[in-house]
């Protein structure tokens, strides 16, 4: 009797969620949702009135592994606005060695659309990439001239704190920029074992943690004197918070760009919201109202 060939399947987890958000006469609405695998959303909260609905994505493996695609797209119709965060943080846990087991990429990849005065601002928790993670964390924006967009993202490198440094793996990060199918933005970040961006002066210097912070200013919200006007406001708080040798500040391509360096995620987030606070009243014309999630 010939013996037949060992195979084994790769043990993956694909999963996609694609949300539309409409304007109408009721305010924004979740008008569809479109879901495979362990990604959903709760319904929409209006804490701050119908014209702006809160959605909290969620991922309940609460983490992703060797293998793992996971894949959200929101579309924001015209006058559409919403607020989109996480209830907690997302992880790219160690990858798996065994090559029978065949690809050990670990991928997260959101992609937002947004039409004419449509808004939106994307503020997940932290992604914490542990020692030996193959990560990949692609973010694409798709604006027009008169739409709106805010959003961050937090990176832990390892959990020092806990006596689990990262000293090896691999990170693969991107966030692109569109205005009118236009790249104004392209910000790529790549860790790995030869590459020392990590421990060089010129790259992390062996920082754990670090943020970006995008705030889309077009023409119609703001003149050249208020730009001017609102980073002055900006590094001000900075200096109150302390924070002034921790985030830089600059603008580009009606772009206002926040950089965080630092050892921890709850200092980042913190002085973040203090930013927010300032231009969400300028950027969304609201005022700042954190999420109750985000206390819980």
């Amino acid at each position: 009797m010939t013996a037949l060939p060992l195979t084994r399947t790769k043990r993956t987890w694909l999963a996609s969620l694609e949300l539309d958000l409409t304007s109408s006469a009721f305010g924004t609405q979740l008008t569809r949702t479109k879901r495979q695998g362990p990604l959903s959303v709760q319904k929409a909260f209006y804490p701050e009135g119908r014209d702006c609905a809160h959605l909290y994505l969620l991922h309940p493996p609460a983490g992703i592994v060797s293998g793992d695609d996971l894949t959200v797209t929101i579309n924001l119709s015209e006058n559409a606005r919403s607020l989109i965060t996480t209830p907690g943080a997302n992880r790219f846990y160690r990858a798996r060695e065994d090559e029978i087991l065949g690809d050990s990429k670990q991928a997260m990849a959101t992609k937002i659309q947004l039409s004419d005065k449509a808004s939106c601002e994307y503020f997940p928790l932290e992604s914490i990439v542990y020692e030996d993670a193959n990560a990949f964390n692609y973010l694409d924006i798709h604006l027009t001239t008169e739409s709106g967009y805010m959003g961050w993202d937090v990176v832990c490198l390892g959990l020092p704190s806990a006596s689990q440094p990262f000293e090896r793996g691999r990170l693969n990060q991107r966030t692109r920029i569109y205005c009118e199918q236009k790249l104004i933005y392209h910000d790529r970040f790549a860790i790995h074992p030869d590459s020392k961006m990590h421990q060089h002066p010129a790259g992390l210097h062996d920082f754990s943690v670090y943020g970006t912070f995008l705030a889309y200013l077009p023409d119609h919200i703001v003149n050249n004197e208020e730009i001017a006007l609102l980073l002055q406001n900006l590094r001000n708080r900075l200096i109150e918070k302390s924070a002034q040798d921790l985030v830089s500040i600059t603008y580009v391509n009606k772009l206002m760009v926040m950089r965080y360096l630092g050892f921890q995620a709850e200092q980042c987030k913190e002085i973040y919201i203090a930013l927010w606070e300032l231009l969400r009243p300028v950027c969304m014309e609201k005022n700042a109202l954190v999420p109750r999630i985000w206390h819980t």
